[in-house]
């Protein structure tokens, strides 16, 4: 914005010269603990930015200086939530998320107002008492109220239909799903929510029951296209179980449904394009082989989608691993259980949105599993496991050509044009690299 790059890592913020990358300024949050698995950006209204810390807090800062203007409590980390979400800007609101896996508390969305920071309203991604919408998925209150459900992704916002898509985690128990039979609503959803009022629009759930932990906080990917020969306002997601679904962005209503990589774990679809799962692959005392593994057919890294090509591009993984029950009482708690890893081969898998075929696939010979980026000049860049960024051909995934960065890459690379020239920018380890296209 203006000249200047930000981006965040737990506890910290910076804004850099996009030109140059030389500091502009440094923000550092003092640490009251809370999970450090990462940080996943900043949302910026006016002159002001937001992130949030593993802390549970959401920050405040001047876009011009870096000094705090407040913070706000978003959960609380007695409860082991922790904050992770990059807060999403819709009009006059900060939409945050939670994240956290282990104390089976019920995950939810919050928006904020910009100026002060004060809440205005908050949605639960599992119902909170009976007779409330899906809690005839739930067994009872009490296990609707310790469901899980987290929102570790930022939502996607179409301002025309003015509709959140919130990409919702994995109920709990993560692993063992004894205490809990039915598909428990709403996790390992995509919900469409009112960005003013909070309110439910529709919901799709991807994974019903999961007991895999297969969260379905995957990007989804809006765009328009044409199904049958109508045009369609679509939203797109390669789902963490090994599903690739299509639907239509203003009812909820599935377009397709159909698997990216090697799936043995359902048995087909029902009429609403939700996978049915097969009870022999649920986790096992003695193990069950379940395909794909706790990774999932792809995991956080964003997508991307080519609307030259009509291709969707999604950094997956086939791969096995055995499924472990460890607690099998009435009432397990945590996980439960966990999976033991297997064979895998990591590649990227570009799929026809309109038929849901995978049209190439290009193998990585020691994994990776980077973000990705297309772009207009016909190009796709990824990461592979031997870090390198690389570009490829996006019509055929034949590799382009590749620059070593001594570490994988970590995010999905950006780029952007300044002064007449084109950069593309890309984190690896614990560094930013700028590139610049020269003419």
């Amino acid at each position: 914005m203006n000249g200047v790059l930000y981006f965040t890592m737990p506890d910290h913020a910076w804004a850099v010269d996009a030109r140059t990358g030389r500091d502009v300024w440094h923000y550092q949050w003092t640490s009251h603990g809370g999970d450090h698995i990462g940080n996943r950006g900043a949302g910026v209204y006016g002159n002001w930015l937001y992130f949030e810390t593993p802390d549970c807090n959401l920050v405040s800062l001047n876009l011009k200086d870096g000094k705090e203007r407040w913070h706000k409590p978003i959960c609380d980390l007695d409860q082991y939530y922790f904050g992770s979400m990059a807060p999403l800007v819709v009009k006059n609101h900060i939409i945050t998320g939670v994240s956290g896996d282990d104390l089976d508390r019920p995950g939810y969305i919050e928006s904020h107002d910009p100026e002060t920071g004060d809440l205005q309203w908050r949605w639960y991604t599992v119902p909170q008492k009976m007779g409330d919408p899906g809690s005839e998925s739930w067994p009872s209150e009490e296990a609707m109220k310790h469901g899980g459900g987290m929102t570790w992704l930022t939502p996607t916002y179409d301002s025309e239909l003015n509709m959140i898509y919130v990409p919702t985690g994995n109920p709990q128990p993560v692993i063992a799903g004894k205490a809990r039979p039915g598909a428990n609503l709403f996790t390992a959803s995509v919900v469409a929510l009112n960005p003013d009022t909070g309110k439910m629009q529709w919901y799709f759930q991807s994974s019903p029951h999961d007991t895999h932990d297969w969260d379905a906080t995957q990007t989804p990917v809006l765009f328009d296209g044409e199904i049958n020969g109508q045009k369609r306002k679509l939203v797109a997601q390669a789902s963490r179980n090994g599903y690739f679904f299509v639907l239509d962005r203003a009812t909820g209503k599935n377009v397709s449904s159909s698997a990216y990589v090697k799936v043995n774990w359902s048995k087909g679809v029902d009429a609403k394009g939700s996978p049915i799962p097969n009870p022999a692959k649920e986790p096992q005392l003695d193990g069950a082989l379940v395909s794909p593994n706790q990774g999932g057919g792809t995991n956080w890294p964003p997508p991307t989608y080519d609307p030259d090509t009509g291709l969707f591009y999604v950094s997956a993984s086939r791969a096995f691993s055995v499924y472990y029950i460890y607690d099998p009482s009435d009432k397990p708690e945590g996980w439960g259980g966990n999976d033991r890893g297997g064979w895998g081969e990591s590649m990227i898998q570009a799929i026809d949105y309109k038929t849901g075929k995978v049209k190439w696939s290009h193998k990585w010979e020691d994994g990776g599993r980077s973000g990705l980026l297309s772009t207009a000049g016909k190009l796709l860049f990824a990461g592979d496991g031997s870090g390198n960024l690389v570009a490829l051909d996006p019509a055929n995934g034949n590799p382009l050509w590749h620059a070593n960065l001594g570490n994988s890459v970590t995010n999905g690379p950006i780029t952007y044009e300044l002064d007449g020239t084109q950069y593309l920018v890309v984190a690896a380890g614990d560094t930013l690299f700028g590139l610049a296209m020269l003419r």
